[in-house]
Formats: structure tokens, C-alpha cells, sequence
């Protein structure tokens, strides 16, 4: 068995505030989309990830994948937004089991609407205390985890803003 690797007390500290800062800006946030949207994050993150597929749509598993959700968590999700429209789900022809979600006009309406006040408290809650060079590091950072827990990030896209 191997030795644990504790951490020491600067990655300690690290550990904490990146908890503590994690926590704060994910209740705000939640908090803010129940109170001016009637929605969770979740939903919000299945509309946006929607919209920005080709032809507003995606299989299932990729909209999983996506939302780093399990399927089941998925499927109850998507049935939500479809019992309020904002979803249907289709089944694919070449794939009997497989199914697509897809955004539907009144699903993009709910997303133009929660959008600036979700936006607006993205910024209050992360943009407004950062300088530029903070926020360089930030996406550094949040970009190396993800990139480590297999995840991919478009550097590509960050570089051309």
C-alpha cells in the first residue's frame, strides 16, 4: 500500500479557500437562477449546452457527458424541462436506443430570458473581484483540472478573445 501523500500546510490552505471560494459562488448562483428562473443550474447548463450544438440538439450521452451528469440523472432532468417545453427528445433512426434532446423555441426564449441575470451574477460573484491577470490565472488553473480529470478545454477559443 502507499504512503499517503498528505498535503502540506500552503496546499492545505489552497484546499480551503478553493473549497470555501467553490461553495459560495455555486450557491449564489443556484440561488439566483431558483429565485429569477424557477430553475436549477443543472437546467440552465442542459438549455445552454443546447443552444450551442449544431442544430440545437445532441444524444443524450453527449449531453451527459456534457453536464458531467449520470444518464439517469439526465433523463430526469431533460424529463423536467420537457413537461415545460423547453425540451423535446426525438429517437435516432440509425440507433433504436439511442435519443436526442433537443432545444425547442420556448426552451431558447427561457434561456434569452435567465440569461443576463445569470450572467450578471457570474460577474458579481467571480469578474467583479478579479483583475485581468487573475482571470488569466484563473482559466490556467481551472483549465489544467479539468484537462487532468480528462476533461477537454478550448485553449483555442480562450486565445482567440
Amino acid at each position: 500500500m502507499a504512503e499517503t501523500r498528505w498535503l502540506d500546510q500552503r496546499e492545505a490552505q489552497a484546499w480551503r479557500a478553493y473549497i470555501a471560494a467553490q461553495r459560495v459562488v455555486s450557491s449564489r448562483i443556484e440561488q439566483q437562477l431558483q429565485r429569477d428562473a424557477g430553475i436549477p443550474h443543472t437546467y440552465y447548463e442542459i438549455l445552454v449546452r443546447l443552444s450551442e450544438a449544431p442544430g440545437n440538439r445532441l444524444r443524450m450521452s453527449e449531453l451527459a457527458v456534457a453536464t458531467q451528469g449520470s444518464r439517469s440523472r439526465l433523463s430526469h432532468a431533460v424529463n423536467r424541462l420537457e413537461q415545460n417545453g423547453w425540451v423535446k427528445r426525438e429517437g435516432i433512426e440509425s440507433d433504436r436506443r439511442g435519443q436526442v434532446a433537443i432545444l425547442t423555441e420556448l426552451g431558447r426564449q427561457k434561456l434569452i430570458d435567465t440569461a443576463p441575470g445569470h450572467v450578471e451574477e457570474v460577474r458579481k460573484s467571480i469578474f467583479d473581484a478579479l483583475t485581468p491577470e487573475q482571470v488569466e490565472h484563473l482559466y490556467d488553473v481551472c483549465a489544467t483540472l479539468a484537462r487532468h480529470s480528462g476533461d477537454t478545454v478550448d485553449r483555442a477559443a480562450w486565445e482567440r478573445n
